[in-house]
């Protein structure tokens, strides 16, 4: 999986940083494509493609945060977590400063994806220009390097 000094180091800066809420990230791939989520019309940044993604708990691991999100989000299991893309920071609905840490994954399969919290679900291919945010562009710009995709 991930390197534990990597996930401790991560903790503390956002802690440092004020960071309130940590919040993982996944990008989920497969021949070629990354799995977007659309996040239901009625919530915080309505409509919008993001990663699966999701709110670290209380003493929770980053790792540990980014299989359960993984798994609440998609209905998908992951099998590894290869690469760190970095994170970005933002405010959250409620006004918190949060910051998003974000891990290439594999998973044992692609399907069936069984979606809980969002509206519908697509696989963009990696030469697409998807449909997210800035920041979310940014880290699949990082993913593309670190993979040679």
């Amino acid at each position: 999986m991930v390197d534990e000094t990597l996930l401790a180091r991560l903790t503390a800066e956002a802690d440092l940083d004020g960071v309130a809420q940590l919040v993982v990230g996944a990008v989920v791939q497969h021949c070629g494509m990354v799995l977007l989520l659309q996040r239901p019309e009625d919530d915080f940044m309505g409509g919008i493609f993001e990663l699966p993604s999701g709110k670290v708990e209380q003493g929770e691991a980053l790792d540990a945060a980014l299989l359960r999100e993984v798994k609440e989000e998609t209905g998908l299991d992951v099998a590894t977590i290869h690469d760190y893309l970095g994170s970005f920071d933002y405010a959250s609905g409620s006004g918190k400063k949060s910051r998003q840490f974000n891990f290439a994954v594999d998973v044992i399969a692609p399907e069936p994806i069984a979606l809980h919290e969002h509206d519908a679900y697509t696989w963009t291919a990696l030469t697409e220009e998807p449909p997210v945010s800035d920041a979310v562009t940014d880290v699949l710009s990082k993913y593309r390097e670190a993979t040679g995709a």
